[in-house]
């Protein structure tokens, strides 16, 4: 059986866009570098795949980048 870790992360304001997650996360160190990172990786928001940096992430949205999950909070 495969256990599934969830990281709460937390985010000050309404939103917080994908790009800029990933940024938080330590994934890319610029802006720039995340298109290539999401054609790149397999990222998923709330079950869904999604490639726009620019994406729109609110509270208690889920995200799986390469397998690893964070939430939202």
């Amino acid at each position: 059986m495969r256990v599934v870790s969830e990281q709460l992360i937390p985010i000050t304001g309404e939103y917080i866009t994908l790009a800029q997650l990933l940024k938080k996360l330590n994934y890319i160190a610029s802006g720039g570098e995340s298109r290539f990172f999401l054609q790149t990786h397999n990222i998923l928001v709330n079950g869904v795949p999604e490639q726009r940096r620019g994406r729109k992430l609110y509270t208690g949205d889920s995200i799986s980048i390469d397998g690893q999950t964070y939430v939202l909070g």
